[in-house]
């Protein structure tokens, strides 16, 4: 009945109990603005149609040109096959096993172009669990509106006539802000478990609420995530981190039960007080930079994400007679490698993790010319950020954080006072102070052993050390 009475509100027409006809929305009624639509998206879709194709922007990108939203990527759906769609633009790729897509390059500018597909195939190539791994089956736009995932992302938008066709009252579900499966919500989760990652990120990140009809499984079907290649993993949880959501997605993620076995342990850390915090604040960060435009580094957020877990080891291994230095590799190493099973983390990605964790004893060297050393090392801004996010997270004392601003800040003179001044306290402090460092080197503490405190800092620095 609600959905009844919005389109009546919205004046959506042609409504029909035909599956195979959509609901024809005009101009007037969905409220797109054509300004917020690439050029190049409609150039793929008026040389399909003046070809003789159908051809229509499908998706996300309908979804947030409903929304109002910009978006970031275009999608095109056609029922020419990728070989014709490639004999159609210079510069056009096929790509993809499981279902074959094409990628029109317009200088930096992807679009992507997918054929209508058909229904699922009993004999499609499926694992154990009856994730399907292979299905290029081609079809008609109507099989391909119930292929789709939700039915916010089930509509289609041809520039040419301004209209949307809306298979799965799409836009009643927009206008009420709700996210539901289309189908059988268990079937749809077997064919592919990242539905259910998904789920989590559109509700997040759109503010939407789960149908309950979708929510439901997931509890119980979460462990066929297990199932899926660690780099497909990997990616869609960097999706997911990079929503300008992610504090969000991640308690979503734990209310659904999906966190299990993503992040190992990261459950326990946001259990902790000092871990909680560390995350919130590094996940705020990345949120508010991707919603200035910035830019944001994986290998900062996983190395943060992942930080309390490095800590616990590192204080284990020089509680059992380790010296920090060594402790600390140790500890990266353990976790990575916990990790390498679940997600696939790239190269960069590690190599840039290792580099923040190694970097944070050197900001506790304050003597000498080790500070003048950090400051040339090319992850000095990105190894900053983090150390603030330590100290305003009550893990290090706020006159270590602060120390480094104003020495960085400062010039020749400024600096040599600061390690001036730096040295008199360590000489005030006496013998006793000296003792009681030495031996702290076996009794776990951190590399300088400050602790406590709270202050505010820059965070998540994506764009430092040539990011």
């Amino acid at each position: 009945m609600i959905k009844k009475f919005i389109r009546r509100i919205l004046g959506v027409k042609n409504k029909t109990t035909d599956p195979t006809q959509p609901v024809v929305i005009g101009p007037k009624e969905h409220g797109i603005d054509p300004k917020l639509i690439s050029p190049n998206a409609v150039r793929v879709t008026q040389t399909l149609q003046e070809a003789g194709f159908k051809a229509f922007l499908v998706g996300g990108a309908v979804r947030d040109l409903l929304l109002g939203v910009k978006p970031k990527d275009f999608d095109v759906a056609t029922n020419a096959t990728p070989e014709q769609v490639k004999r159609l633009f210079r510069r056009a790729f096929i790509i993809g096993r499981r279902f074959q897509i094409v990628h029109v390059m317009f200088g930096q500018e992807l679009i992507e172009v997918t054929t209508f597909r058909g229904p699922s195939v009993e004999s499609a190539p499926k694992d154990e669990f009856g994730r399907v791994l292979r299905d290029n089956t081609f079809g008609e736009q109507h099989e391909d509106a119930v292929r789709r995932d939700f039915t916010i992302n089930a509509m289609y938008y041809d520039p040419a006539t301004q209209s949307v066709l809306d298979y799965h009252e799409g836009m009643a579900d927009i206008r009420s802000k709700t996210l539901r499966m289309i189908g059988v919500p268990e079937a749809r989760y077997r064919e592919d478990p990242v539905r259910m990652l998904r789920v989590v990120r559109f509700a997040a990140k759109l503010d939407f609420t789960i149908d309950p009809a979708t929510s439901e499984p997931m509890a119980v079907m979460a462990p066929l995530i297990n199932n899926v290649p660690a780099a497909r993993l990997y990616d869609e949880m960097l999706k997911l981190l990079m929503s300008g959501q992610a504090l969000a997605c991640l308690k979503q993620l734990r209310k659904e039960g999906l966190h299990h076995g993503l992040l190992p342990l990261l459950d326990v850390v946001l259990e902790q007080p000092l871990g909680r915090k560390f995350v919130t604040l590094a996940l705020n960060n990345t949120d508010n930079r991707i919603r200035q435009g910035k830019p944001v580094s994986p290998g900062f957020l996983f190395a943060a994400l992942l930080w309390h877990q490095v800590l616990e080891k590192w204080h284990a291994y020089q509680a059992a007679g380790e010296y920090p230095i060594p402790a600390l590799h140790q500890a990266a190493d353990d976790v990575l490698e916990s990790q390498a099973e679940k997600l696939a983390l790239q190269r960069k990605t590690t190599s840039d993790m290792r580099e923040l964790w190694a970097m944070q004893p050197r900001f506790e060297r304050r003597t000498g010319k080790s500070p003048y050393k950090l400051l040339e090392h090319p992850r000095l801004r990105a190894g900053y950020d983090f150390m603030l996010l330590r100290c305003e997270s009550g893990e290090l004392d706020p006159s270590l954080g602060q120390w480094w601003t104003d020495f960085m800040e400062s010039d020749g003179p400024g600096r040599e006072t600061l390690l001036a001044q730096k040295s008199r306290a360590e000489g005030e402090a006496g013998p006793a102070k000296k003792r009681r460092r030495r031996g702290g080197r076996n009794r776990g503490k951190g590399a300088g052993g400050e602790t406590n405190g709270a202050t505010a800092g820059n965070g998540n620095s994506a764009d430092s050390g040539g990011e």
